[in-house]
C-alpha cells in the first residue's frame, strides 16, 4: 500500500504539512466545548434566557462559581456570583443554541476544559 503523502505533489504535500503543525498547538490549548465541567448547581442558582443575553441570578447564601452549557456545546466563561448577584452569559441567538443547563466551575481555569 503506497502512503498517501508520496501520492500528492510536493507543494501540496508542503502546504498539508504546515498547516496541520499550525494547527495542533490551537487544538491542545483551545477549551474543548465537550469536556466534562463541574457538578450541577444548586436550585438557588437560576437562569432566564432570551435570544440575545442569559442571565444567572445567585440566590443562594454563599459566592458560587458557574458557567453555563448550550445546546451546541459553545465555551461559556466561569464567573463567580456574590449572593444575591448577577452574571450575563450569551444567549441562545438566532440559530436556537439554548442553555441546556448551569454547572459549577473553576474560575482559575478555562471553563470548558
Amino acid at each position: 500500500m503506497t502512503n498517501l503523502m508520496k501520492r500528492m505533489s510536493r507543494p501540496v504535500t508542503l502546504a498539508a504539512s504546515t498547516a496541520a503543525g499550525l494547527l495542533m498547538p490551537l487544538a491542545a490549548t483551545a477549551p474543548s466545548a465537550a469536556a466534562a465541567t463541574g457538578s450541577p448547581v444548586a436550585e438557588c442558582v437560576q437562569y432566564f434566557q432570551s435570544w440575545r443575553y442569559t442571565d444567572v441570578h445567585n440566590g443562594c447564601a454563599d459566592a458560587v462559581s458557574v458557567t453555563v452549557e448550550y445546546t451546541h456545546g459553545q465555551w461559556a466563561p466561569c464567573r463567580v456570583i456574590e449572593p444575591g448577584g448577577w452574571a450575563t452569559f450569551a444567549g441562545y441567538g438566532t440559530d436556537g443554541n439554548y442553555v441546556t443547563g448551569l454547572r459549577t466551575c473553576d474560575p482559575a481555569t478555562p471553563s470548558g476544559v
